[in-house]
């Protein structure tokens, strides 16, 4: 069962907020998933951002805890780059902000993180990769595509049966600025929405 903050959170998401535009982008992975599960196959899903910084990692966070939410059985998220960096430290302070247990496991350029979402289950790895670093799957998933700049790069996902194009806005632009914070959440918080609408469509 997920941490009673997160779960209170995943219930207050409010899937109204999403444009039938939004919702056009989100109906392939909604297509795939639901054919994974139909077929009773594992679901692997890695989402792929330029730094797998920021929009990468909430993304994957936020897509695994939601199905638990949902009692969603093999499901497995990932995430990754087409450069390696370290996995920026407000996304951890958005995340534990929200609920998720975060605790740094390896420090260095490139710190490793263990958060936390449900009692039961393993925690997600979080560090900073490329999309086909061997911790990733490498056939059988989906690429799911946040941010454009990883789009223009990687017109070809080796092992990838869809290529999927869901972008978000970088909260990286409000990094040093009063409004920080306050961006990051709201990135976090639109990220978990539509993931939300995702799952809920999921039978």
């Amino acid at each position: 069962m997920v941490f009673k903050k997160i779960k209170d959170i995943i219930e207050s998401l409010d899937v109204k907020l999403i444009s039938n535009d939004r919702k056009s982008a989100l109906q392939p992975l909604i297509e795939y998933i639901q054919a994974k599960i139909s077929s009773q196959q594992e679901l692997r899903l890695n989402f792929i951002c330029t730094h797998n910084s920021r929009r990468s990692h909430l993304s994957q966070v936020w897509a695994q805890a939601i199905a638990s939410h949902f009692e969603l059985k093999n499901v497995f998220c990932y995430s990754g780059g087409t450069a390696t960096t370290a996995l920026f430290p407000m996304v951890s302070n958005t995340l534990e902000k929200s609920g998720f247990k975060v605790r740094v496991i390896s420090e260095g350029i490139n710190p490793v993180y263990s958060i936390k979402y449900d009692k039961n289950e393993h925690p997600i790895i979080g560090f900073s990769k490329t999309y086909d670093d061997n911790f990733n799957p490498q056939s059988e998933f989906a690429a799911i595509m946040t941010c454009s700049h990883a789009d223009a790069d990687c017109p070809f996902i080796a092992g990838a049966e869809e290529r999927i194009l869901i972008t978000y806005d970088d909260p990286k632009e409000f990094d040093g600025t009063a409004q920080q914070e306050a961006k990051y959440e709201e990135r976090s918080l639109q990220i978990a929405t539509e993931f939300f609408y995702v799952f809920s469509k999921i039978n």
